[in-house]
Formats: structure tokens, C-alpha cells, sequence
């Protein structure tokens, strides 16, 4: 047996005890979970806890697995939004495939999940732009998926909005840029598979009544292409709205989360001509700056929200002091006497219904909700308490742990 993973060591260490010289369908062991928020899956996928993380692992040819687990590396580091690969097991025995290891990505569920037990809490239209940004990056970046579906897909709340993950990449293919024909034939598939996966669901009783698989279906591609003209067509405007038309267009395309990469101007009898190429958003820049200035690891959305409120607080500590505050000054203490004290009013029993940023960032919500009612500001302890006893209780965990090995099941397909 070979593990092939990706630094630091340590991750892997824990894992190497594990059955490898068995199936994986064959495999009890009392690290094994099971998540019931996953996706249908064509291969055996197991899920384990080993060192406080929760991997899936996915038997499959070793020619794929190694070059799905160089793929997926290469992602990471172009920081996509895709899953984590640790690493992969190969030569495990006669007749065995290898094994692909890759990091569950916590508090996120399938998009089959999602949809089968009713998107009240996220609106369909949140949903399919998710799915449609998520597409859009993977292509700006040069990826071809060929394998976007309800089930390779995860959604993750992210500051009331919604984040969206690749989590199988065994078809895609990464270029130095996408044909038209390949990004159609992307979308196109996707369509077809996110439709097909909403009828398999509708079929089983599963999807709820107002949910049309055919409006869905038709909708990703036209939001897609709608973003994807957003992002990258030409402008024609004449030389005097020059200053203020390019400034709009690139504060369009950062409100959408990608930046500007260059810009072109081309004079012409008619106007000027404005093309600009888009690329991903800078990875993670206002989280890198919340955590230089408070130590929270949070998502970049989260990040933004956070920011939002150390402003705030900022402010609020400049004029109830008479005195101007550092910004480093104020993250201390915001980080002390805001973020720290709210969490710490969190009831242990509820602790894993949502990561600890995006509770923050709800309890943020539900004070603006209150404070509006009200008529007056209400405080940010106030409204954790209120959202501690009203919001958080009814809210479900987000991993599933059966205990009895013997009930653990696995899917194949």
C-alpha cells in the first residue's frame, strides 16, 4: 500500500491505520460517519474522522484518482472553490481501486441535499446564481468540469449569502482558456443533469411542489450567460463618459466578486471601445485582512461582514471616547468585547449548527430585525440572547453521526 498526499504530514498520519487492504464498502471501523446531507454518488464514498476532521473517501481507478488528486491540488492553489485534497492510496491490493482522500468541507451540504428537504431558508433563485458564479470562475480560470450536478456540487451559507464548491472533479479538464464550444457544452450538460437530478427527486416525492425541475433546468444557462456578458463583453461609449463608465464597469464586475485583470480602450469613428478581461477576485483579501487584525479564520463573505461591524464598532468607541482609535487599537477590542463575548453566550448543545462566523454574522441580522421593530438600536448582546433562545434552536445540525457501526451505510451507484 502507497500513500501519495499533500504537505503537511500530519494530516495524514491518523488516516494510515485505516482497513486499506479491504473494499471500502467492506470497511467498520468506529472513525467512520455517516453524513446525511451528501449527493448520489457513482462510486463507493465513505466518510471518516480521524484528528477532529472529517474526510470522504472515493474508490475509484487509480488513473483517475491520481489525476483527480493532482487536478483538485492544482485548484487549491489557484484557490477555486473546490474541496481539499489530502491525498491518495493506491497499489492497496489484488483487484482493489485506489482510493482518493479529500477534506469534508464543514457546514456544507449537497445541492441534491438541499433541494430534496426544501429550500425555504435559501431562495431558488440564491441557489442557481450560486451554482451559475461557481461555473462562471471554473471557466474564467480555464476549467472544463463536464460533471456539474446536484450531487457534485456543495452549498455553504456564507453571510446570508450562499457559497458554491466543485467536489467531484474526475471529468474536468484545466486549459489555458475555454473555447465558446467548451463553456456551451459545460452549461449545457449541467442543465441537463441538474434537471435530470430534480426529477429523479420530484419522482420520489422528495422535491416540494413549487420547485420546477424544467424552469431550474432552463434558468442556469440563462443566468450563466447573463453573468458571463456581464463579466466580459465590450462597451462603446463616446470619449467624454470615458472616466466615469470605466469606473462603473469595474465596480460592477468587484460587486459580483471577480476583478479586473487589464483593461482595454480602442478608439474608434464610433466611440471608444471598452473590453476588459475579468479573472477571479484576489483570493481571500478581506479574509487575510480580518484575520491580520483579529485572528478569526472566517470565509471571505463573512470576512466582509465582520469587517463591516469592527467599523462600527470603531466608530462607536471614537465617540463615546472623544478620542481618534487605531484600527488595530479597535480590532482588539471589538474582538474581546464583541465577537468573543457573543460567541461565548453560544450553548454548547447548539455549538454545531452553524460555524461560529456565520452565527455571528446571524445574530448581525437578527439585531437589525429587532432594532428596526423596536424602533431603536437593541445591542448586539440583546439580540444574541434573543437569537440564542428564538433562531439558533430551531436551526439543524449539520453532520450526523451514527454511533453502531453495523448501521453505517455506504452508496455506490
Amino acid at each position: 500500500m502507497r500513500f501519495l498526499f499533500r504537505p503537511p504530514a500530519a494530516h495524514a498520519t491518523g488516516m494510515l491505520s485505516l482497513p486499506w487492504e479491504k473494499p471500502l464498502e467492506e470497511w467498520v471501523d468506529d472513525r467512520l460517519l455517516e453524513v446525511a446531507h451528501r449527493g448520489i454518488s457513482r462510486h463507493v464514498v465513505r466518510f471518516v474522522e480521524t484528528d477532529g476532521v472529517i474526510y470522504a473517501l472515493k474508490e475509484i481507478d487509480e488513473r483517475l484518482a491520481r489525476r483527480e488528486y493532482r487536478l483538485l491540488g492544482e485548484l487549491e492553489s489557484m484557490g477555486m472553490p473546490a474541496v481539499s485534497v489530502l491525498g491518495v492510496c493506491v497499489e492497496r491490493g489484488p483487484e482493489l481501486d485506489a482510493v482518493l482522500v479529500t477534506r469534508f468541507l464543514d457546514y456544507s451540504m449537497s445541492y441534491r441535499y438541499v433541494f430534496s428537504h426544501g429550500p425555504a431558508a435559501w431562495a431558488t433563485d440564491q441557489l442557481v446564481d450560486a451554482m451559475v458564479e461557481l461555473l462562471a470562475r471554473l471557466h474564467l480560470a480555464g476549467l472544463f468540469w463536464g460533471d456539474c450536478s446536484l450531487s457534485n456540487t456543495l452549498f455553504r451559507p456564507d453571510a446570508g449569502s450562499i457559497g458554491a464548491y466543485l467536489v467531484d472533479a474526475e471529468t474536468a479538464e484545466l486549459h489555458a482558456a475555454l473555447s465558446d464550444g467548451q463553456r456551451g457544452f459545460d452549461i449545457s450538460y449541467a442543465a441537463e443533469r441538474v434537471g435530470g437530478e430534480l426529477f429523479d427527486l420530484q419522482a420520489g416525492g422528495l422535491l416540494p411542489a413549487d420547485v420546477d425541475p424544467i424552469e431550474i433546468a432552463a434558468e442556469l444557462p440563462r443566468r450563466y450567460y447573463a453573468l458571463w456578458d456581464e463579466l466580459t463583453r465590450e462597451e462603446l461609449f463616446q470619449p467624454e463618459e470615458q472616466r466615469y463608465r470605466v469606473a462603473e464597469r469595474v465596480d460592477r464586475i468587484n460587486e459580483l466578486g471577480f476583478d479586473v485583470d487589464e483593461i482595454e480602450l480602442l478608439t474608434t469613428d464610433a466611440g471608444t471601445r471598452l473590453r476588459v478581461h475579468t479573472r477571479v477576485a484576489e483570493v481571500g483579501r478581506a479574509r487575510n485582512r480580518l484575520f491580520a487584525l483579529t485572528g478569526l479564520q472566517v470565509t471571505e463573505n463573512q470576512a466582509r461582514r465582520l469587517l463591516n461591524d469592527l467599523k462600527s464598532y470603531r466608530g462607536y468607541l471614537e465617540q463615546k471616547e472623544g478620542r481618534a482609535i487605531s484600527e488595530i487599537v479597535a480590532a482588539h477590542r471589538w474582538r474581546s468585547e464583541v465577537y468573543d463575548r457573543v460567541m461565548a453566550l453560544v450553548p454548547e448543545a447548539l455549538a454545531d449548527r452553524r460555524e461560529p462566523a456565520e452565527i455571528f454574522h446571524e445574530i448581525l441580522e437578527h439585531r437589525w430585525f429587532l432594532s428596526e421593530k423596536a424602533g431603536r438600536d437593541v445591542g448586539t448582546t440583546a439580540a444574541a440572547k434573543s437569537y440564542m433562545t428564538k433562531i439558533l434552536p430551531r436551526t439543524p445540525s449539520t453532520l450526523t453521526v451514527l454511533p453502531d457501526p453495523d448501521e453505517r451505510s455506504t452508496a455506490s451507484a
